[in-house]
Formats: C-alpha cells, structure tokens, sequence
C-alpha cells in the first residue's frame, strides 16, 4: 500500500497513513456510508454521510483551504498537493464522524468540462411492434455516442484543433416522445418516431485520470466523479421523478463559474467558465498593488465595512472591473441556450464566489438580464442547505450556500449506489442501471 504514496510528501504520507482514526469507534456492517469531497481551487471541502432509508445524514464535515499552486481554473494542477489538503479535510471529518469511510464522489468542474442536452430523433423501421427495454438501451446509447462525438468537435475546436480524449461523467434524462407523445415509460408503446433527450456531461481524461489517482493515494473507492453544477441540480430536485422545477443554478467558486440550466425539471446543459472568487482577489491586487492575502482580506472586508474609507473606493472599482468582466460571462454562457424559448427566471446561487454581496447586487440591480430571453426580471436567492431534498445535516457545520455543492455530489454518490448493480424491476430503476454504466 505504501507505494500509493511514493510520489508524496513524507507529511502526505504520515497523513494518508494516519486518516483512519475513529475515535475508538467502528461502524456497523448493516450501515453505509458516503464521503463527498468538493476540490474547489480555494477550499477541499469533505462531507461523511450515512445511507437511511429517507436519504442521507451528514455525521462529519471538514474542510481545508488550498495553496494558490494546487489547482487553476478549477482543475487540479497539483496532485501532490492536492491529496494533502483532501488528506486534512477528510481527517477533520472521520473524525466528527466516528468512522472511516472509503466509498467517495468527487466533483469536477472547469472550462473544458462540457455538458449538454442532446436530442436525437430515431425512426423505427417497425412501428407496429411494441418498444422493449433493450431498444429503448440501443437507442440511448446512440444519444450518448453523437454527444461524446459533439463534446470532442467542441474541445477540439477550442484548443486550436487539438483532439482530446474525454470521459462521459454524468448521464441523465430530459424526456422521450413517441409520434410526438410524451411518455415516462415507453416500453410497450407502438410507434414510428422516437426522440430521446438526454443531458451527457463529458470532461477530458486528464482532468479525470488526475482526480482518480487523488483517490488512489488517498485509498478511497471512486463511487462517481461528477460534473459539478450537474450535482448541484440532483441536490435541488432530489427524487421527485414529476418535478417541474424551472431555474438557473449558479455555482460560483474560487477559479470557475458553473452554470445549469433547469427547465421542466429535466436538466437542459451546464456552461463553466473561468472566472471565481479568485479573480476578484487579483483584481485588487493588481490595481492596489499589494500582496495576494493582502488583497483578499481587502475584498471580504469591504462588506463588512473593516476597510478604511479612503482605500474602499479602489478596492470597490477593481472588483467593478472583474464584474464587468463576469456578467459578460454569464450573458454569453445562458445565450448558449438556444433551444429554450425563454430561460427561467429564478437564478439560484451557490459557492464561495457567491458570497460576494458586489457580485448580488450587480445581478439584482443591474440589466443585464435584458440582453437575454427573460420573460421578467430573474429573483436571485442564495440555495440553504435546509433547500437540499433527502440529506439532513446532524453536524451543525453545514449552514450555508458554500457547502452545497458537496451535498449535491453526495445526492451523486448516493444515486450510482442505488442504481448500480440493482436487480430492481421498474422502468425508473432501469433506465438508471443504463444511465450509470
């Protein structure tokens, strides 16, 4: 096992040798338990959950702030590094927990990671016969072959014709219409016409070879990596299969912006891109001229007023520039929506980014959202932990938007568990086995 951790440091390795502590404690066979881990480029931030019958209870949170080094735009650039700060949170949690818990998510967010809804029409050469589930696994996997093929074009043609290898993440979907009826459960429906909408989240194999060998050193079982706003959506909409949930859910990190788009409950694409947290804070470094800690101690005490009056009107005109800058990147990610008629008018916001009051009230108070298919004014709202459907908090360390995220790779987490390896016999259930291969 030690050579796992050749590559490390001697901490790293003392550290991942010593992480599973429990207090004395052991968990009992009968129970499961989840570790969701959210490598943002400014905090890890770990979550142990247990497996209940309604849910989940989060028993354990830990989190850890990274170097400036480990990670850009969203994506890990230090592995070593990396696996120290996961190694810190995850210890602060096991040990609130009481158990040591191997089965993990982990979220992957950044520019490159691409995530759509792909409508793919197929007529059937036999009308007349009733749909079976194989059928219905043939043409689902059609839908995710044209939508890896259209993540790669796009990679390609974003890094100057570069081909990328890319893995599908996440796989949920929208709806199915049979000859222009919409069904829940197509087998046993005769018909010519079939068209499926899947959401498909595809990320390159280099970001996901890096976060698969973070879980290797760290000796965890990799459950999923999921695409991160995609989780932040299944931490919202839960299990209500009927959910007609319309809105935009707005992740705001350190290095990265990720956005969903929800409309009818069924997830229309997700849009990243690099502009976070971390931004701002260069921002002020820049045009103040002073140190990056210097400066982030500036911007958060601008609300609370602990910046002296003669400096706050600078700090306040260079986080104005990078705003400028940011909803220009939101406008130009929700006009990707092209196939929506209109776009919701609830923006949900989320992450550490968001707690940027400048960053609210621009999106309150400005116009922004005229340039776009509003049919009003979007009502802008942070997401509570307490919004989080099926997954209760027993900590009373998660009390905020900045943890919702992990809940939502836990929802993730708890998802492929359900539906991987299950013999269940409903049309739901299997369709989620395919979805999850």
């Amino acid at each position: 096992m030690l050579d796992k951790f050749k590559s490390l440091s001697s901490g790293a390795v003392v550290a991942a040798k010593s992480r599973v502590k429990n207090g004395g404690k052991s968990k009992t066979p009968a129970e499961k338990h989840l570790v969701a881990l959210d490598i943002g480029t400014e905090y890890v931030k770990a979550l142990i959950a247990r497996v209940t019958d309604d849910g989940l209870d989060i028993i354990g949170a830990g989190r850890k702030r990274q170097r400036l080094s480990d990670m850009q735009a969203g994506a890990v650039a230090d592995i070593g590094g990396v696996v120290e700060n996961c190694d810190a949170a995850l210890n602060e949690a096991e040990q609130q927990a009481g158990v040591s818990v191997r089965s993990a998510v982990i979220g992957i967010a950044g520019e490159l990671v691409k995530g759509t809804t792909t409508t793919v029409r197929v007529v059937r050469k036999t009308p007349e016969k009733a749909l079976d589930m194989l059928e219905v696994e043939r043409i689902i996997k059609l839908v995710q072959e044209r939508a890896e093929a259209k993540a790669k074009k796009q990679l390609a043609w974003e890094l100057g014709g570069k081909e990328v290898s890319v893995k599908l993440v996440n796989s949920a979907l929208v709806g199915i219409e049979i000859d222009g009826y919409p069904v829940t459960n197509p087998v046993g429906f005769q018909g010519k016409d079939v068209l499926v909408q899947l959401y498909t989240a595809f990320a390159p194999l280099i970001h996901i070879g890096a976060l698969e060998r973070t879980a290797e050193q760290l000796d965890l079982d990799l459950v999923a990596v999921a695409a991160e706003p995609f989780a932040v959506t299944r931490a919202v909409i839960g299990d209500d299969q009927s959910a007609t949930m319309s809105a935009i859910m707005m992740d705001v990190g350190g290095g990265t912006t990720d956005i969903a788009v929800v409309n009818d409950g069924g997830v229309q694409g997700t849009k990243m891109f690099g502009i976070g947290g971390r931004a701002y804070t260069r921002g002020v470094e820049r045009d103040l001229s002073v140190e990056f800690e210097d400066a982030e101690q500036l911007k958060l005490g601008l609300a609370a007023g602990g910046v002296p009056e003669a400096k706050a009107e600078n700090v306040e005109k260079a986080l104005g520039k990078v705003l400028d800058v940011w909803i220009n990147g939101v406008e130009l990610a929700l006009s990707d929506f092209t196939k929506l008629d209109h776009l919701p008018h609830r923006l949900y916001l989320c992450g550490g980014g968001s707690s940027l009051q400048l960053l609210v009230d621009r999106l309150h108070d400005s116009d922004w959202y005229t340039r776009l298919p509003f049919t009003r004014k979007p009502i802008i709202e942070h997401i509570h932990p307490d919004q989080v459907v099926g997954i209760v908090d027993q900590t009373g360390k998660v009390t905020d938007h900045t943890y919702v995220t992990a809940m939502g790779l836990l929802r993730v987490g708890l998802d492929t568990i359900q539906y991987t390896g299950t013999s269940g016999d409903t049309m739901k259930e299997k369709l989620d086995r395919i979805l999850h291969v």
